[in-house]
């Protein structure tokens, strides 16, 4: 069961800078990933430019931003009226609503270091969580700062 956070994220994780590698740039592994999610695939360059709209618009810094159109629609459930959406691109748009109503969007964040900007939703209580991992990429960036430190020292 995927929460809306997790689809988000993973979604704008099908991106990855340290490897240098796009999910959407292969079809096989786009549909792929779209069907794990029981989610209809979309056009790869629209897919590309909601996820770059979207990364850029939780803190990507290569990106630029920029506004996506994207058709979701409301239905009327049992538990009473619900954004819903069939393909992949629809789908995160309607989980990012969801997680503004709840107030959990900026808990959405990209991680800083130039080398990984992987997305991670902030799951600390006081949404101070500035890493994707504290142990790889805030060590890292920690042992920069020691040894520039140490050096002008």
């Amino acid at each position: 069961m995927h929460t809306d956070a997790s689809l988000v994220v993973e979604f704008l994780n099908t991106v990855n800078v340290e490897e240098g590698t796009d999910l959407l740039e292969d079809p096989g592994e786009w549909h792929g990933w779209a069907a794990k999610h029981a989610l209809t695939a979309n056009p790869a360059a629209e897919a590309r430019s909601a996820r770059d709209a979207l990364r850029a618009a939780i803190g990507d810094p290569r990106l630029p931003g920029g506004s996506v159109d994207v058709g979701t629609r409301i239905s009327l459930t049992a538990d009473g009226p619900a954004l819903v959406a069939d393909d992949v691109v629809g789908a995160v748009f309607a989980a990012c609503a969801r997680l503004v109503v709840r107030g959990d969007w900026i808990r959405l964040k990209i991680c800083p270091a130039d080398t990984c900007l992987w997305a991670f939703y902030d799951e600390s209580r006081n949404r101070s969580r500035t890493w994707c991992s504290m142990r790889v990429c805030g060590n890292r960036e920690k042992a920069r700062g020691w040894r520039a430190r140490a050096a002008a020292g």
